[in-house]
C-alpha cells in the first residue's frame, strides 16, 4: 500500500489456502503472492510484477527470510532465476510452450521444520562438490530453456550438497526417490526444505502412477502416510480469479 501511495484506508485480508505449513511447497510465498496481487488489484492494478515481488519479499522476510526463490515464480509464473538481490535482478526462464511438464508432489505426514533442515546443511563443502553442483545448476537452466525434461530430471536428481544431508532426516526418502525413478520419473528430489518430495514427468496419467508408487514407498520405507498431487507447470503466476463489487 505504501508503494501504491495508499495511506487513507486500512485492509483486513482473509486467506484460504490448501497448502500445509512447513511442507517445502513455498506456503509462505503463496500467502505473500496472493496478498500482494490482491491488494494491487483492489487499488487498480498499477504495480508491475517486479514491484509485486519486492512487496512479497517484505512479507517473506517476516517468516522465512529475505529470499525470492519462491515469491518470484509465484508471482511471475514459470521458472525464474534470481541473479542478485542488491539490486534485485530476476531472469525469466521461458520453458517451451509446446512441451508438457508435470510435477508429482508427495507430502508425507511428517514435520520437517525449515530451521531444522537448514541446520543440517554443511558449514563447508568440498571444492569438487561445489563444482559438481554448479554444473548441475547450469545444466538445469539449459534444460528448462530447451524443454529437455530428461536433462532437467537428471540435473535436479544429482545434488551432492543439500539432499545428502536432508534426505536422512525424512524417513523413507531414499526408497521414495528410487520408486519414483523406477516408475518412470525423469528426476526426483526434496521439494524446498522438505518433507515433500517432487518428481517430474511429461504426462499427467503417468504422474499419478508415479505418485502412487511414491506414496507406497513412504509407507514401506518410512512408515508414513502420504498424499500425492500432480500439477502442471503454471506459466502465468498469481492472478485475479474473480471479484465481487459491493
Amino acid at each position: 500500500m505504501k508503494m501504491l501511495n495508499i495511506r487513507s484506508v486500512g485492509l483486513s485480508l482473509s486467506l484460504e489456502k490448501g497448502l500445509p505449513l512447513g511442507s517445502g511447497l513455498g506456503s509462505s510465498a503463496a500467502s505473500a503472492a496472493a496478498a500482494a496481487v490482491a491488494v494491487n488489484e483492489i487499488f487498480g492494478g498499477k504495480l508491475p510484477a517486479l514491484e509485486l515481488v519486492l512487496a512479497g519479499l517484505e512479507s517473506e522476510a517476516k517468516v522465512s527470510g529475505y529470499h525470492a526463490d519462491n515469491i518470484a515464480p509465484a508471482i511471475m509464473g514459470g521458472f525464474v532465476l534470481v541473479r542478485s538481490y542488491e539490486p534485485l535482478d530476476l531472469i525469466r526462464l521461458n520453458f517451451p510452450t509446446e512441451k508438457n511438464l508435470f510435477f508429482v508432489l508427495v507430502n508425507p505426514e511428517f514435520e520437517a521444520p525449515t530451521k531444522k533442515m537448514r541446520a543440517a546443511l554443511p558449514g563447508e563443502i568440498l571444492m569438487s562438490d561445489h563444482v559438481w553442483n554448479s554444473s548441475q545448476a547450469g545444466a538445469l537452466v539449459a534444460a528448462v530453456l530447451q524443454g529437455d525434461l530428461v536433462g532437467l530430471g537428471k540435473a535436479l536428481s544429482s545434488d551432492r550438497v543439500v539432499e545428502p544431508r536432508r534426505a536422512p532426516l525424512i524417513p523413507g526418502m531414499d526408497g521414495v526417490k528410487k520408486a519414483a525413478l523406477e516408475a518412470g520419473a525423469f528426476g526426483c528430489t526434496i521439494s524446498g526444505a522438505g518433507p515433500t518430495v517432487v518428481a517430474v514427468t511429461d504426462d499427467e496419467e503417468k504422474g499419478r502412477e508415479i505418485g502412487e508408487r511414491m506414496v507406497e514407498a513412504f509407507m514401506v520405507g518410512g512408515g508414513l502416510k502420504a498424499v500425492a498431487m500432480v500439477k502442471k507447470l503454471d506459466t502465468v503466476g498469481a492472478r485475479l480469479v474473480s471479484s465481487i463489487s459491493r
